[in-house]
């Protein structure tokens, strides 16, 4: 009986491996893909504010501010959105599944999603991480614009 139930916890303990890089992978490439999606926006923010960066730095502002102002907008909106990812994933906390598409057999597989405090931080943390990787590209360039230039666009 020993050998048995050691032998479908070693089954279940591979495809519960495999499911787990299969997630890790997926998260990865979202991930890399949230960071484009929050790098495109802030360039289009930078450019449909060209004039106004323009005017600030006329005003004496240097370009340490505006970059700063740059990162600390993407890290606002990365922040907001991981905070509704978080209540989104709290709404599915508990929830059971299957790998078995509603036919039971011995190969099918349930799990239940469990969120903990130390998961909704650390989608937190990466949500904030992401919005600083998205948000530098395009601060930079704001702060780098001549001001001749950004007056002369709108």
């Amino acid at each position: 009986m020993h050998e048995e139930r050691q032998y479908y916890n070693d089954q279940a303990g591979f495809t519960a491996n495999a499911l787990l890089g299969l997630a890790m992978f997926v998260s990865i490439v979202m991930g890399i893909g949230a960071v484009f999606g929050a790098m495109n926006t802030m360039y289009a923010i930078v450019a449909a504010r060209t004039r106004e960066i323009g005017t600030l730095r006329a005003l004496g502002f240097s370009r340490f501010s505006v970059l700063f102002s740059f990162v600390l907008e993407a890290v606002f909106l990365a922040l907001v959105g991981g905070v509704v990812g978080c209540l989104l994933a709290s709404s599915v906390n508990g929830f059971a599944a299957g790998t078995g598409f509603g036919t039971p057999n011995f190969s099918e597989i349930a799990f239940a999603f469990r969120i903990t405090p130390h998961d909704l931080t650390q989608g937190l943390i990466f949500a904030l991480v992401m919005g600083i990787i998205g948000g530098l590209l395009p601060a930079f360039r704001a702060a780098k614009l001549p001001i001749t230039t950004a007056l002369r666009e709108a």
